[in-house]
Formats: structure tokens, sequence, C-alpha cells
């Protein structure tokens, strides 16, 4: 029985607000952008798009094979703390990195951004599994959300912060936005690595009954690993839930990766893309905190049903965009439902899974979840080149929202493990 202590919980929320810079400054706008107009100058639009998406792919495929190993090493020995500090200075090192970057070295960027990518995604599946270490199974929807929710907040504050200095650099002492765009680099890595102490410093982590030295742990993380896929197997609503989860989340996370490049690509102003972003996030905030709350209403599984059908709408609409104004309505429509999307995953997933071996089983979620990112990213990238028609590349998502929701549907979210185990 967990007993939910209030610092603990705020602690491990408030590394959502930590990496969010990451994601919100970073991977869904700065990178983009600087990747196509500076890094790749005079490069094809299409051969820029599919280089981007071979980028975001290529980071996802090393988490696909190393989440599972590395989530069963961390049962084996209690290290999710330890894992989580290890990624988060991967990341946080690579990020500052691409400061240093000149302009045409696309390749170097592309480099250091999939192992910033790593180092973000691999601290993920040692927070997301601690998350049973701070939270009772009937608090789970409210503080998953609560996390994303501060996510939003905090990535959004910076990254406003960040627009404001692009609009002024005079006030750093700057002379343009692109310099302000290559200092945002090393400012989020300061960001990340400020907020990431709280988790670090507060955060108890229940030690494991079987918990060994790291050796012993490595070890018997690799035949925990063959453990795993046969509990997968005679899990039955654990293996559906993850089938639906890794092709509905490819198509969330392949918007959040490539909506500037798209926008870009069809015509679209930067300026307005990075208002658009700014609009996602401080919507996303109230949102991902409400769908918390509904999900404890209505359940999780309704609630994640409700979002992806409003997806499917975003899909069609974005497919048919001509002005500003309709990417900003696109826009408030993605943060409404985001941050609601992600948090019940994951807070569904938790309560499927055994709790005794949460770092194991999530990283099995991590590793679809990052899986699908290997195709939507290069999916897209791929079809724009081929076609040279971007409209036609963000419809191929819907095949991904359509079929994910259809294999959710069929979830019994009264099954769980330890029913079967």
């Amino acid at each position: 029985m967990i007993v939910m202590d209030r610092k603990q919980v705020f602690s491990w929320a408030l590394y959502d607000w930590a990496n969010s810079a990451f994601i919100t400054a970073i991977t869904a706008s700065f990178f983009p952008i600087f990747f196509k107009e500076f890094w790749s100058a005079g490069v094809d639009p299409a051969d820029s798009s599919f280089r981007l998406g071979l980028a975001n792919s290529m980071s996802s495929l090393v988490v696909l094979f190393m989440a599972p190993i590395l989530g069963a090493i961390a049962d084996q020995g209690a290290f999710k703390k330890r894992f989580l500090v290890f990624f988060t200075a991967l990341g946080i090192v690579m990020t500052a990195g691409l400061h240093f970057v000149d302009q045409g070295l696309w390749l170097l960027a592309a480099i250091l951004f999939i192992f910033a990518s790593i180092g973000f995604a691999g601290a993920n599946i040692f927070y997301d599994a601690l998350l049973l270490d701070v939270s009772g199974k009937q608090q789970l929807d409210q503080v998953s959300g609560l996390g994303y929710g501060l996510g939003y907040l905090g990535g959004g504050l910076f990254f406003a912060i960040c627009v404001y200095l692009t609009q002024r650099p005079d006030l750093i002492g700057l002379e343009n936005a692109s310099q302000v765009i290559s200092i945002t680099f090393l400012a989020t890595a300061l960001w990340w690595a400020v907020f990431s102490i709280p988790i670090v410093t507060f955060v108890k982590e229940h030690k494991s009954i079987s918990a060994r030295i790291a050796g012993g742990s490595i070890r018997g993380g690799f035949r925990q690993l063959r453990i795993t896929f046969q509990k997968v197997r005679r899990l039955r609503m654990v293996g559906l839930f993850l089938l639906a989860y890794w092709l509905y989340i490819d198509a969330v996370d392949t918007i959040i990766r490539m909506a500037v490049d798209y926008g870009m690509a069809i015509g679209l102003p930067s300026q307005s893309l990075i208002i658009a972003l700014l609009l996602t996030q401080f919507v996303g905030f109230p949102a991902a905190i409400a769908f918390g709350f509904l999900g404890q209403k209505i359940g999780a599984k309704q609630g994640i049903l409700i979002g992806l059908g409003v997806y499917i709408l975003i899909t069609v609409w974005g497919s048919r965009i001509q002005q500003s104004w309709e990417f900003y309505s696109i826009a408030v429509l993605i943060g409404l439902v985001q941050g609601g999307v992600q948090s019940l995953s994951r807070s569904l997933y938790a309560r499927l899974i055994p709790v005794h071996a949460a770092a194991e089983f999530f990283g099995f979620y991590n590793m679809l979840g990052k899986f699908a990112a290997v195709i939507g990213p290069l999916m897209m990238g791929w079809i724009a080149m081929k076609t040279g028609d971007h409209r036609l590349s963000i419809l191929s998502l819907l095949l991904l929202f359509i079929t994910g929701a259809v294999l959710l549907m069929f979830v019994d979210t009264r099954e769980t493990a330890e029913d079967v185990i």
C-alpha cells in the first residue's frame, strides 16, 4: 500500500516541468526550424524533412531495443533513480552540444539530436516507473495528469521566454533571432538540469525484494526479460493495450515532432508556427489536469478514446489548412487532448501491470511508444519526398489513430495482472 507524500508527488511531477523544455523548445520547435533553415540551408524542403524524420526515427530505434532490458535491470537492482540520472545527464550534455554546431553541419546536428533524444526517452522509462513509487492506485490518473500538466506549464513558460527573446534579442546583448535560438540549446540544458534536482533528492525508490548488485542485476535483467515476454503473452489485456498504444501514440508523437516542419513545408511563416506551439502548451496545462479528473470520473479508456476522436478531426483538418489562423485553431485542439491521451495512457497501463515489476513493464511501454516514433516521422518524410505532397503525408496518420482506437475498445480494464499472475 503506497501512502502518498505530497513532497514526493510534487518532486516527481516536477521532472515533467524539467524535461518538457526539451520537447517544446527543441524537438517541436527550434531544432526543426534551425535544421531546415541553418544546418540544411539550401537543401530541398522535402529532403530536409526526410532527414529530420530519419533523425527522429534513429533515436527511437535505439530506445526500442534498450528499453525493456533497462527496465528489467532496474527492477532487479532497484536502480530506477540511477538510470534516470544517467540518461538525464546524457540528454542535457547532448542538447548543450547543439549550440556549438556550425551552419551546414546537418549530420553532426542530427547525431547530437539523436543522442539527446535517447537521453530524454531513456530517462522517461524510469520516470514513468517511479509513478508507482509515489502514488497509490486510486490516485494514478490525478498524479499522472499533474505531471503532464506541470510539463505543459513549465515547457510553455520556458518556450514563451525563448520566443519573446527571439523578438527582442537586444535584451540579452544578441543581434538576431538565430543567435537566440543557438543560445536556447544551452538554456534548455540548464533548465532541464536544475529542475531535475527535486526528483533525485526527494523521491524515495522502493527497493525490490530481489535487489542485487549491478553485475548481478544485469544478468538478472536479461533473464527477467525472457520471463517478461512470457508474462506479456499471458496478460492478454496488457498485450492488447500495448498494441493499441503503439499505433495511436505513433501518430501523437509524429505530430509533436513534425508539425513545425510540416507547417513550413506548406508555406506557413515560422513565426506563426511558434505562436501555435505556445498556444498548445498553455492550453495543454489545464487540459492535462482536467483529463486526470475526467479519467477518474468516466474511466481512463473512455477518456483516451475521446482524445483520439479529436485527433482524427485534427488530422483531416490539418491536411487542408491554408491560413495561419487554422493552424492556431488546430494547436488549441491539440493542447486540449495531447496531454490527456498521454497521461491517461500511462495511468491505464499502470493499472494493468504487476506493481512489483513496474520498471520492467514500463520498459515495454516505452519500447512500443518509441518504436511507433520510428515509423511515423519516417513515413511522413518518405511520402513527402516521393510524392512532393506534404498534405498527403499527414493523412497517413489516420491509419494509426483509427486502428489504435479500435483495438483499445477491446481492452477489458477490469482484468489486471493480479488476476492472471
